[in-house]
């Protein structure tokens, strides 16, 4: 009879309710090993979740491939919202086979997990890019058409010219088919990973900042209007990037 520690290990490699060596383990009657068969069960069908969610947001994808495009770009941004720094957009195409159980809207993902997704995506994508569109063209023009022109140019980092977009929420001036939704990060694989490119690379750059001016706290808050913020600009002012037709600064004397 196999001890409770062997049958534990046997059991985390297991990937199936329908394994033979889970089954076995059912029945065996000792407490510790229906704490681990429990604990497998709940690996497993967690796992299952993750892979019918990804298979649910490869449906816009599935289809436009099935109409003969072969080059589908999702496209997201980071930072409209923020007080300081750029607003930074993120272009992807994923190949058919692209396997990613657990991509989603990077705002509902740990840091950790960011960047070990940013990393696989760059190494295993058709195609990336990211675009940025500093504080001070966003003061000139606004943050909705800054977005856009930071949206823009990862379009045209991409080492290979897409055939169709999908976008979160924006529409674009560019001579190529496009489909644009609500949420898009979260239903579209192609956009989730977009939108991790454009979070990651924009806290990247905010943590840079944070080196630069210390004291606003940019490596926690990433420029978003917290009170450590605020307080921070009231006490040493207004840096370079930040955004100065933003409340409250804009109403600053």
């Amino acid at each position: 009879m196999l001890s409770v520690i062997e049958i534990k290990s046997r059991l985390s490699s297991v990937m199936s309710l329908e394994d033979p060596f889970y089954e076995e383990c059912l029945i065996d009657s000792r407490k510790a090993v229906q704490s681990a068969v429990k604990s497998c069960e709940k690996q497993i069908l967690k796992q299952r979740q993750l892979e019918e969610k990804f298979e649910e947001m490869n449906a816009f994808e599935s289809v436009l491939r099935a109409k003969g495009f072969q080059f589908i770009a999702g496209v997201d941004e980071a930072g409209r919202g923020p007080l300081v720094g750029p607003v930074v957009a993120g272009a992807a195409i994923l190949p058919p086979d692209f396997k990613l159980f657990g991509l989603n809207d990077s705002k509902q993902l740990s840091e950790t997990k960011r960047d070990e997704f940013y990393d696989y995506i760059v190494e295993n994508a058709v195609a990336w890019g990211v675009g940025i569109c500093d504080s001070e063209l966003i003061d000139q023009i606004n943050i909705y058409e800054a977005t856009k022109v930071a949206m823009t140019r990862a379009i045209e980092n991409l080492q290979i010219k897409p055939d169709y977009l999908l976008l979160d929420a924006m529409k674009l001036s560019l001579e190529i088919p496009q489909e644009s939704f609500i949420k898009g990060d979260a239903r579209s694989n192609s956009i989730a990973a977009a939108s991790i490119l454009a979070k990651v690379t924009r806290d990247r750059l905010m943590k840079d900042y944070a080196e630069k001016y210390p004291g606003y706290g940019f490596e926690k808050h990433m420029g978003y209007g917290t009170k450590e913020h605020l307080t921070a600009i009231e006490k040493l002012g207004p840096t370079p990037w930040h955004r100065m037709t933003f409340a409250p600064l804009k109403d600053r004397k």
